[in-house]
């Protein structure tokens, strides 16, 4: 009781207006970390002088790959008209968020730590919310593709002829709800005015938000193993052997997609829901929270690699698209280079310098690389 009331008197002057006015009040943060994270003020003096960690620049050298690796599959979408349907376009969004949230992962890390107590609380919303909105986007990512596939298989003529609007339609649903979600912290739902509402792991966010994002996206991704095992009995119960063996392997790819993700953030949603029925004095793994989101990353970078090793379409894309890259920086004359494909399968565009040459491209191509 005494350390909520050291803390309710930094944090709270006498004088304070409204809960909005507190979103400029400095001390704010450093208040609310003694008294969520049950540090004392010698501890907080430490965590202020804090240095790099090995595990965040292990982090920082994940995010770049992500950025690039994800990069890679959004130039891939874009450049081959093979890969102009419904279906990339999802994975290309899914691929947009996973991007985002290497983007935001890097901003965290270089905010974080001594940085945290230099942030006004607009600015450490602005921090977390960010990497909260390329969480949610990718969680609708998935349910919009689990979303596109039913429809695809159970109303096959009904899709084909609005399959654009309902594209755009639910990409922009899963970014308007993103960060709306991701928002509602900034708007007014958080812990200031109420210190024993605050989160352990992110201590100016309320445990009932904590609670009920969690609880949003578990129930999102039930959703989705329910749409995934309902398409997986459609498609066994098919006749047209050609198109199961189609939709059996891009079920299995978008399935493999769900599985890492669910795998990747299973730690870090149970480190959540315990923050949000536990204090971090009775549970302090809390402090190591850290470790959960770290790991949490990696299905970001795990994501290209399924692409890769799941589509021969999407390696072969990858590959020119580096290929390409390899040329344009040796400084060689590549007019055709970057003109967007029709086929998956014609190689002969990668350079224009190759067009005519008798030896395979795919092998001058590697080497570019």
């Amino acid at each position: 009781m005494n350390l909520y009331r050291e803390a309710v008197v930094l944090c709270y002057p006498v004088n304070m207006k409204s809960k909005y006015s507190q979103y400029y009040n400095r001390s704010l943060i450093d208040c609310h970390y003694i008294f969520a994270k049950n540090f004392s003020t010698q501890a907080l003096n430490e965590e202020k002088k804090k240095q790099f960690a090995i595990l965040n620049i292990v982090i920082i050298v994940l995010c770049t790959v992500i950025i690039l690796e994800n990069l890679l599959v959004l130039i891939a979408v874009f450049r081959n008209k093979k890969f102009h349907s419904a279906m990339f376009f999802f994975i290309g969004n899914l691929a947009f968020s996973d991007l985002l949230a290497g983007s935001a992962y890097i901003a965290n890390i270089f905010l974080s730590g001594s940085k945290t107590f230099e942030l006004y609380p607009v600015q450490w919303f602005i921090r977390e919310g960010t990497a909260f909105i390329a969480l949610a986007a990718s969680v609708f990512s998935l349910l919009a593709i689990a979303i596109e596939r039913y429809i695809a298989i159970t109303k096959v003529k009904v899709y084909g002829s609005t399959k654009t609007c309902r594209m755009f339609l639910l990409i922009g649903a899963c970014w308007v709800t993103s960060i709306l979600l991701g928002g509602l912290p900034i708007i007014g739902w958080n812990c200031i005015s109420n210190l024993p509402d605050c989160s352990a792991v992110l201590p100016l966010y309320s445990k009932k938000y904590i609670l009920f994002v969690v609880t949003i996206f578990s129930l999102i991704l039930l959703s989705i193993v329910i749409l995934y095992v309902r398409i997986y009995l459609i498609v066994r119960s098919s006749r047209q052997e050609a198109t199961n063996l189609q939709a059996y392997a891009l079920l299995k790819t978008v399935t493999i997609v769900l599985g890492v993700f669910i795998m990747c953030w299973l730690p870090a949603f149970t480190i959540l829901l315990l923050d949000s029925a536990c204090s971090i004095k009775f549970c302090p793994i809390l402090r190591k929270s850290e470790y959960f989101f770290g790991f949490a990353t990696l299905n970001s970078a795990l994501n290209p690699l399924i692409y890769t090793l799941r589509s021969k379409d999407m390696r072969k894309e990858f590959l020119r698209v580096l290929c390409c890259w390899g040329v344009l920086q040796s400084g060689r004359p590549a007019d055709r280079c970057l003109v967007p494909l029709k086929s998956s399968s014609s190689l002969e565009h990668c350079t224009n310098k190759h067009e005519h040459q008798n030896i395979p491209i795919m092998q001058d191509c590697t080497t570019c690389v």
